[in-house]
């Protein structure tokens, strides 16, 4: 259905919206015709557990009808709780919620700068991040994200924020005046392309030497969309900061920052805050994802349906890469194989001229897979 009911209203930031979705139902979105589509978007890599879940519409309701919000002034259990789970999940000490990946990694800037603050480390102000990274769209997480269509028309960025020409070329940016290095072990944004494992240990050993903190953006790769709970898992790194947001509370407004007791204690009271970030209604909700993401069997299951759907995409582009269920693939037309793959009830997203990602929701089956296929080998 055509997108002409949008409100003229509304800014145009987005541009045209060719489908005005009304529903969901697990692996499905419907339009206001009612026609089904598959859904390997889930919502930006956010519905883990697709849609209308049962134990998500449970917590929803459940705390609709008790509590929805009452501020940071007041100790919150249902955030207690989280906060238990993701740092035994993670290996690290403490977390801050908020409300989405972009102010997680804002928070993030922060703490990196005010540790070294603490420490008397005037000279460490600098921010690094790699090339192909995408940190977030507010000004401080887009200043560490090198993409000038991103950027255009922001100036001046926050200062001393740097990025090279190549993925090496970070290894020589990294110094004493570095506060900390942003990475992701699979950069989403850039075309779902995973960084080689020599490379994140170079950096992270790198960051070790000087003394510069080693931050681990997961705000798309959290929460079992790699076939571990975190990403960084299998590439043995032990992150000083971890950002987290996306499928935390699958699609409830959330985002977490991670951090080592050492570090966390340089945002003493006051020093930052949030109004909504981790009131009841979204922690109650993130901690029935988390609890389900976390089982082992459900990791077991990502893992097993992310090697079925890379054999699949084989067969419809060029240059597949990804983990789990996070993969991209190389066509002619990007967008063009996104317009197709929609007109045949598939859903998907382009990211970059010439990438296609798929990123469904983590209880997709083998079936759904194959309909994947059969719909756009039909293109």
């Amino acid at each position: 259905m055509s997108s002409q009911t949008t409100p003229s209203n509304l800014m145009n930031n987005y541009g045209t919206r060719s489908l005005e979705i009304v529903r969901g139902e697990g692996m499905y979105l419907y339009d206001a015709a009612d026609r089904q589509y598959l859904d390997f978007t889930a919502g930006i890599a956010v519905c883990a557990l697709g849609h209308a879940h049962p134990a998500v519409a449970e917590a929803l309701t459940t705390q609709a009808q008790t509590l929805l919000h009452c501020s940071n002034l007041y100790e919150i259990p249902q955030q207690k709780q989280l906060a238990t789970k993701l740092a035994a999940l993670s290996g690290l000490d403490q977390v801050l919620f908020c409300n989405s990946g972009t102010e997680a990694n804002e928070a993030a800037l922060k703490l990196a700068r005010k540790y070294a603050a603490t420490r008397n480390e005037a000279q460490r102000t600098q921010i690094v991040s790699l090339p192909g990274a995408f940190h977030g769209r507010t000004l401080g997480s887009l200043s560490i994200t090198p993409k000038p269509a991103y950027q255009n028309g922001y100036a001046p960025l926050v200062p001393d924020c740097l990025s090279g020409q190549t993925l090496e070329e970070t290894l020589d940016l990294i110094s004493e005046r570095t506060a900390a290095c942003f990475v992701e072990v699979v950069q989403g944004e850039g075309g779902v392309h995973p960084l080689p494992e020599p490379l994140l240990q170079e950096i992270a050993q790198r960051c070790r030497e000087t003394g510069a903190l080693l931050v681990v953006d997961e705000v798309q790769t959290g929460v079992g969309r790699t076939g571990t709970f975190y990403a960084y898992e299998p590439m043995n790194l032990r992150p000083d900061i971890v950002t987290m947001a996306k499928g935390l509370a699958n699609g409830v407004p959330i985002g977490a920052v991670l951090a080592r007791e050492e570090v966390a204690a340089a945002f003493t009271p006051g020093s930052h805050g949030t109004t909504f970030g981790g009131n009841p209604l979204a922690t109650s909700v993130a901690n029935v994802v988390v609890d389900t993401v976390s089982d082992p069997a459900f990791l077991q299951h990502v893992s097993e349906m992310g090697r079925y759907l890379q054999g699949k995409l084989e067969g419809l582009g060029t240059e597949v890469s990804g983990r789990g269920l996070m993969y991209g693939i190389t066509v002619g037309d990007a967008k063009q194989f996104v317009q197709n793959a929609q007109s045949q009830g598939v859903l998907l997203t382009a990211v970059g001229e010439k990438r296609v990602r798929f990123v469904p929701p983590l209880i997709v089956e083998a079936a759904h897979i194959d309909e994947l296929e059969k719909k756009l080998k039909a293109l």
